[in-house]
């Protein structure tokens, strides 16, 4: 069986110790790489892909009249802080009922929700907010006219700033289901309900996301259209 070594000439150590040093500046901590690495990625199979991590290509800036600035950055789209919202609307096509969505957000700087995901249901509309109301409040808005902190799917979770938190959506004709890694946060039966969104998010229909007075980061944006079909 050969072996194989490597006689390295003088003029070649300098250059394999700079190599060697951006290796390690490479090998972090797994928690530093969650909170500074962009990790853009191909939608997995049934997903589809709503940013390709360099543009704002099927998005418009959403004007509110309160927003802070919209820019990509580092594969990211970073909501800046306004005054009030700030946010992105989808403006292509967007399933109404039978789907899911998927992302990934973080809290920058600011210490309101952000994450406020506004989707349609069959014919109506809400919103899954992500850290409302000073920082700690999940929920749907609204629910029989009560908003978020008011109705029975309110629940209180810590969110630190700088950390990435997946979040997954479905959307059934039975039902609304959300998790944040992986932990069930929403399980809401819809039937007999009234489903609607408070008047600060009206222009992220059909589908939007927004911070509130906070800065914001947002990347692999996915939608899994049509569960039945699928499944």
């Amino acid at each position: 069986m050969k072996s194989y070594s490597l006689t390295l000439k003088r003029t070649q150590i300098p250059v394999l110790a700079a190599l060697l040093l951006v290796l390690a500046s490479c090998t972090g901590n797994p928690k530093t790489e969650n909170r500074t690495t962009p990790q853009t990625k191909s939608a997995e199979p049934g997903w589809v892909s709503l940013f390709d991590g360099e543009t704002l290509n099927g998005w418009e800036v959403t004007n509110f009249g309160t927003q802070g600035p919209v820019r990509i950055s580092g594969g990211n789209i970073v909501l800046g802080m306004g005054d009030g919202c700030t946010g992105i609307t989808w403006t292509g096509n967007f399933p109404t009922i039978n789907y899911e969505v998927q992302l990934e957000a973080k809290k920058i700087t600011g210490n309101d929700f952000f994450c406020g995901m506004t989707f349609p249901v069959a014919e109506s509309f809400c919103s899954l907010i992500i850290g409302g109301w000073g920082g700690p409040v999940v929920g749907l808005s609204n629910i029989d006219g009560y908003d978020a902190s008011e109705n029975e799917t309110r629940t209180l979770k810590k969110f630190e700033h700088d950390t990435w938190y997946h979040i997954h959506l479905k959307v059934t004709p039975e039902k609304i289901e959300a998790w944040i890694n992986e932990e069930k946060m929403v399980d809401f039966a819809t039937e007999n309900r009234k489903l609607s969104i408070r008047p600060e998010v009206e222009l992220s229909k059909p589908f939007g996301i927004c911070s509130w007075v906070t800065t914001a980061a947002l990347r692999n944006i996915q939608v899994k259209p049509d569960l039945q079909a699928g499944h």
